[in-house]
């Protein structure tokens, strides 16, 4: 059996809310840095989207996104502004240690776009 690593995949494409998996090219990244232990901040490139380690699980998502719809209705002007704030930081910081990331069993790294802009693009700053 083969197996096939795939950089970027997508969690979830919903209405109003885009999420795209980018736990193994952070992996890759991380451990092809060469610094065996610190953190890796990962920054969403996009102004209206945000990174999170979290499960990858598809009724967290529908839930997810019917919670802020209820915070923030989709007829308010510059909504996604408004969530990205509500949600806080823009960036995630994850431990690695041994070129691995230090994740649970079921947690990724995961891109939230609120506008439809499923960019998966981001920055990576390591530090040990």
């Amino acid at each position: 059996m083969t197996s096939v690593e795939i950089p970027t995949s997508v969690a979830a494409a919903l209405p109003t809310l885009s999420v795209l998996d980018i736990t193994n090219e952070v992996s890759r990244q991380v451990r092809r840095s060469g610094i065996a232990a610190g953190l890796a901040y990962v920054t969403a490139c996009s102004p209206s989207s945000l990174v999170r380690v979290t499960e990858r699980e598809s009724g967290f998502f529908c839930d997810f996104e019917a919670l802020l719809e209820r915070l923030v209705p989709l007829d308010v002007a510059e909504r996604e502004r408004l969530i990205v704030a509500l949600l806080g930081p823009r960036t995630e910081a994850i431990p690695f240690v041994e070129g691995r990331l230090c994740l649970g069993q079921w947690q990724r790294v995961l891109i939230f776009g609120f506008n439809g802009d499923a960019s998966g693009e981001y920055t990576l700053t390591v530090v040990g």
